[in-house]
């Protein structure tokens, strides 16, 4: 019991075909979309980095034209307001104009303020190009130097919508793979659970004329061919085995010259019978032993011996009730099973119509005819015995009586 509750729980365990292979494109489409998604970032990331380094110089030269003449004339007021309105609308982190002695003349900044500034900067440090510094020429002479270096609000603000583009793509791919992979597994997995189906049924039920239904895919669509054909071969050769075992077991249990049961199948309905009976009902046994059968056979031969035989077990047949058995118990000796049964008297009936049905000559295969008589021996349970070969006994001794000191007819057995 422990072993076969640890087998299911390990089934149980277990997952199914159709988790795996959906679990399968789940991963595909997930690294697919990641990989895809990840690469182009890339890309756009050192697109992005080169336009802002070309960007960054076109910001210099404009600072560099702008601030000219206030280097010339050393007016910081005008450099200092010149700066800031260039570089408070461009991507610029720090702005510095110095003049040719390297003074500094003008100077700013981003705010620093924001919650992302920190990121924004981080950002900078990491993926924008390195700061510039562009010389401030006027007449072909050097008097100043403009030194830049970049912003990362907005390639933070491109990262994080990149992000929530990948994080959109990634959800929109998993509803995407989780409808295909069903439509494409529906038919695969119907498939392999009707040839599962079937064939849990026929090893619980051994009912081999179960048939798969046609698959639609070519391979499946084989593959239940060749188990409906492997059925097909087991179920005949069930039948021919169910056939073989019927013929043995009939050959076991019946007299193959008369075609009734024999002693050892009597005797098993006769303890079956009283195993089932109640208190308030009654049951008989008849044996029955024909009269001078020896003489038959001395006289006419074998043949003519069991043709007498072959009529008293169909005569004896033919006055008894469809729930009654008879059985050829060896030689000349049959048994009779009445049960359930009322009265005495219904049963001496029937063995007076036995007997009176031998009566009529029978006859034998050399055209000739012979009378043949029966003794019948009666036991009735609980009166006589209580068990099954005690029945018998009674039986036989009352059929001796019958036979030996009465000469034929009936006889019922001595009540103790």
């Amino acid at each position: 019991m422990i072993g076969l509750f640890r087998r299911k729980r390990v089934a149980h365990s277990r997952p199914t075909l159709g988790k795996v292979l959906q679990r399968m494109n789940l991963s595909l489409a997930l690294i697919a979309v990641g990989t895809a998604g990840i690469f182009l970032t890339l890309v756009a990331l050192l697109a992005l980095r080169a336009y802002a380094n070309h960007n960054l110089h076109l910001i210099a030269r404009s600072i560099s034209y702008t601030v000219e003449a206030a280097v010339v004339f050393d007016d910081r007021s005008a450099a200092r307001e010149a700066l800031m309105l260039i570089a408070s609308n461009e991507e610029v982190s720090e702005a510095k104009i110095l003049n040719k002695d390297g003074r500094l003349l003008a100077y700013w900044h981003h705010p620093k303020d924001g919650p992302l500034h920190g990121l924004e900067q981080l950002v900078a440090r990491w993926a924008m190009p390195e700061a510039i510094e562009l010389p401030i020429n006027h007449e072909g002479k050097l008097v100043g130097k403009v030194w830049l270096s970049s912003h990362g609000g907005s390639l933070l603000r491109f990262l994080l919508r990149g992000l929530a583009g990948i994080i959109a793509c990634l959800a929109l791919s998993t509803l995407c793979a989780l409808i295909l992979s069903r439509r494409m597994l529906h038919g695969i997995v119907r498939s392999l659970n009707d040839i599962a189906n079937v064939a849990h049924v026929v090893r619980s039920d051994r009912s081999f004329g179960q048939r798969v239904p046609s698959a639609p895919i070519a391979e499946l669509h084989e593959l239940s061919n060749d188990f409906n054909g492997l059925l097909e071969e087991l179920e005949t050769w069930q039948a021919h085995l169910k056939q073989e075992n019927d013929s043995l077991t009939h050959r076991a249990t019946h007299d193959s010259l008369t075609g009734l049961p024999n002693r050892a199948f009597f005797e098993g309905q006769l303890s079956h019978a009283l195993s089932h009976i109640t208190p308030e009902e009654k049951l008989a046994v008849l044996f029955i032993d024909g009269d001078r059968f020896k003489e038959v056979n001395d006289s006419h031969g074998h043949a003519a011996g069991d043709a007498v035989l072959t009529t008293i077990a169909g005569r004896i047949r033919s006055q008894l009730r469809d729930g009654d058995v008879v059985a050829r118990m060896g030689g000349d000796e049959f048994a009779v099973l009445l049960s359930p049964v009322r009265r005495q008297a219904d049963v001496t009936r029937i063995a007076d119509k036995i007997i009176d049905s031998m009566t009529q000559p029978v006859a034998l295969p050399n055209q000739q005819q012979v009378i043949a008589s029966l003794s019948i021996g009666i036991a009735f349970y609980p009166d006589h015995a209580a068990t099954s070969q005690g029945l018998l006994h009674e039986a036989d001794d009352a059929m001796y009586q019958a036979k030996h000191r009465y000469h034929g007819g009936w006889r019922l057995a001595i009540q103790k």
